[in-house]
């Protein structure tokens, strides 16, 4: 049997991984002093509150995962005779998997008969769930960790995600997007408008000065570099921004039909760390990134 696997870090909830089939790895964060790890230490994100906490002048940190907390969640499901497909968010933006590989040599040694496959979704957040879904649906429909590799070989590089934040201390402070001044005018009412390149790193690829040219800009991406856009999910990311959810959903189902299928994604707190509140993006299958 193979089981999969992803993390929190994807913004996968225990609802969707449910409804695929997945086991969830929770992806700890630290606030007022207390590590938390998503879905373990609670049931469910509240996510107005974990971002009124922001807006408030906390700024909360992550750390990675060890060694022994991956051989917790990956020993049983060799010990029962299973393999194990795993897929994650990007190598490049956490030092987790280094960790990682050594809990799988270590459990190789022990389990030399098993297999243990992984996904780089070389992307974040709603960009891994989408990728992470479109896994699903091919795992839903019996299809073995061989054709699901072949799959991700092209079409993890078709998911685009472009997002912009409003506040720049988090990302300023967590030093993962390159290009961006971390003292660029939040008071100016500058945007950064930030994306997931083919090499799995964050990158500030423009500004815009206000909300709404921020929004037309990601709408403008959309219209570009969109690929078959109606034939796969598109997902919106929200940290605590329904205004912007309103107007990038309009926007979207204005150039693409009313029944474009959308998810509105609430962006998970080990991530919306490092984003900050009002932080909002698309994700869209596309010609390239």
């Amino acid at each position: 049997m193979l089981v999969l696997f992803t993390d929190t870090d994807t913004d996968m909830t225990p609802e969707i991984a449910k409804e695929y089939g997945y086991r969830l790895i929770s992806m700890p964060y630290s606030i007022d002093g207390k590590n938390i790890y998503p879905f373990v230490d609670f049931d469910k994100f509240d996510c107005h509150g974990f971002y009124e906490k922001l807006r408030g002048g906390l700024i909360p940190s992550t750390s990675a995962l060890n060694e022994e907390e991956y051989i917790n969640y990956f020993k049983p499901v060799f010990e029962a005779g299973d393999d194990i497909f795993y897929v994650h968010f990007s190598r490049q933006m956490s030092g987790t998997f280094a960790a990682m590989d050594k809990a799988v040599a270590r459990l190789k040694e022990q389990y030399p008969e098993r297999s243990f496959y992984t996904v780089d979704t070389r992307g974040i957040s709603i960009l891994s769930l989408n990728v992470a879904m479109e896994i699903g649906d091919m795992y839903k429909a019996g299809k073995s960790a061989e054709e699901m590799l072949k799959w991700a070989e092209t079409e993890v590089d078709k998911f685009a995600v472009y997002f912009f934040a409003d506040d720049l201390r988090f990302f300023s402070r967590s030093g993962r997007v390159s290009g961006l001044a971390g003292t660029m005018g939040t008071l100016l009412g500058i945007r950064p408008i930030i994306y997931m390149g083919a090499n799995g790193k964050m990158e500030s690829i423009g500004k815009e000065k206000g909300r709404a040219k921020a929004v037309a800009r990601l709408l403008k991406y959309a219209e570009e570099l969109g690929d078959d856009v109606k034939g796969h999910r598109v997902l919106i990311a929200t940290c605590d921004a329904p205004e912007l959810v309103e107007l990038l959903e309009k926007g979207l189902k204005e150039r693409f039909g009313e029944d474009l299928d959308i998810t509105v994604i609430e962006v998970n707190p080990t991530i919306g760390s490092h984003c900050g509140p009002n932080t909002a993006g698309i994700c869209f299958h596309s010609i390239h990134r």
